[in-house]
């Protein structure tokens, strides 16, 4: 595994636990501080969060079995729109800061990156087998 490859790790890991703490936190002790409006917020930064977190847990484990250029570009373009989305609602919900264009500029960046993976898997060498694998 190269050292780059072990920081993705570790921020996926910090992501998922992040994800689960603001749920928890979402649901069983903001309605005393936000508005049911800004809870929802807070619930859909997590839903998006704990998607794409699991989106990019499928890019690592397929990276470590076939690296392929442009798999740490999707990584990238999902942290960074986690960062952006569900981060400025967070901060919204949590802290009263409107960062305005940010969200809807987080979310492009996950899209960008949905689309980045397409584009890696269409250069992908899928039909290639290590020579230790079985042949279905």
């Amino acid at each position: 595994m190269q050292r780059t490859d072990k920081v993705w790790w570790l921020w996926v890991a910090l992501s998922g636990a992040l994800m689960v703490m603001l749920g928890a936190y979402a649901a069983h002790g903001l309605e005393t501080r936000a508005s049911a409006e800004l809870i929802s917020a807070v619930e859909t930064g997590v839903r998006y969060q704990a998607w794409h977190t699991l989106a990019m847990l499928a890019v690592l484990v397929w990276r470590s079995s076939c690296p392929v250029a442009g798999q740490r570009w999707v990584l990238a373009l999902w942290s960074l729109g986690i960062a952006g989305f569900s981060g400025s609602l967070y901060l919204m919900a949590l802290a009263g800061q409107n960062l305005g264009i940010v969200t809807p500029i987080g979310g492009l960046l996950l899209v960008a990156g949905w689309l980045a993976l397409g584009g890696v898997a269409m250069r992908a060498n899928f039909s290639a087998r290590p020579p230790h694998s079985p042949v279905d």
